[in-house]
């Protein structure tokens, strides 16, 4: 998330499945994020301007009950992404989820910041990128309170051809809502990733646990598999078998 994309438009879709051991039953949830990622030929302030867009598709069941499952708020955002030249690169995301009245999940309308730094030389991939999410209404057309929060990735992969293997991990906590009923949620969770380069298609998978939970009722397994499909890309910037990664620097 740090470094530039290579000049192109990319399909990226992200599906996990996670279950959360908790009484009187366990809560199990499908998360698919499809998104479509443009990384323009422009530059603001010397970064690269890129663009998403996400289209949450979701499905639970709360402690045994039946599924039910819905579309999610959709994600619109800009992000401007630096080369620092060493194989570092930072970036800055802002983007907004738009309201939506399915009545299922998350309602109102939100803010995101994302703040990445990676570093992708020597086959490595070091990156750690931090959410800021801040609601625009603190309570849903229902009474739901809806809290600020802070999420943390942390990646540090390697490649060995067209294998990645590495570890991951993710923490995420209620930021202070100033009710003194809310019992605030947070997790800290990890696990190992493994992917492989078929050229341009990239498949990762990855397998997470809870090692730390607080107000969820119980620890969740979550496996994680992604796909990046390049729709097209600017073939002066891309490495044989890389996908979704920095150009090569100049030597």
């Amino acid at each position: 998330m740090g470094a530039q994309l290579p000049v192109g438009l990319y399909f990226v879709n992200l599906s996990s499945f996670g279950t959360r051991s908790a009484r009187p039953g366990d809560t199990s949830t499908n998360v698919n994020l499809p998104t479509f990622a443009w990384a323009t030929p422009w530059a603001i302030a010397g970064g690269r301007l890129q663009f998403f867009v996400t289209q949450p598709v979701v499905a639970a069941t709360l402690q045994g009950a039946p599924y039910q499952s819905g579309i999610g708020q959709p994600l619109l955002a800009a992000q401007l992404a630096w080369d620092l030249g060493h194989d570092v690169g930072v970036s800055y995301l802002f983007g907004g989820y738009l309201p939506i009245e399915t009545r299922f999940l998350t309602q109102s309308a939100s803010l995101t910041h994302r703040f990445a730094i990676s570093y992708t030389g020597q086959d490595w991939n070091l990156t750690a990128n931090l959410l800021h999410g801040i609601f625009l209404e603190t309570r849903s057309p229902f009474g739901t309170l809806y809290p600020d929060y802070l999420n943390l990735d942390l990646t540090a992969a390697k490649k060995f051809g067209k294998w990645q293997v590495g570890a991951v991990a993710f923490g995420s906590t209620d930021l202070p809502t100033g009710v003194s009923s809310y019992l605030p949620q947070g997790q800290i969770a990890v696990g190992g990733l493994v992917g492989y380069n078929f050229g341009p298609v990239n498949l990762q998978a990855y397998l997470t646990r809870d090692v730390v939970q607080r107000n969820y009722r119980g620890r969740e397994t979550r496996g994680w598999l992604r796909v990046i499909v390049p729709l097209y890309q600017d073939k002066d910037e891309v490495e044989p078998n890389r996908t979704l990664v920095t150009r090569r620097q100049a030597e």
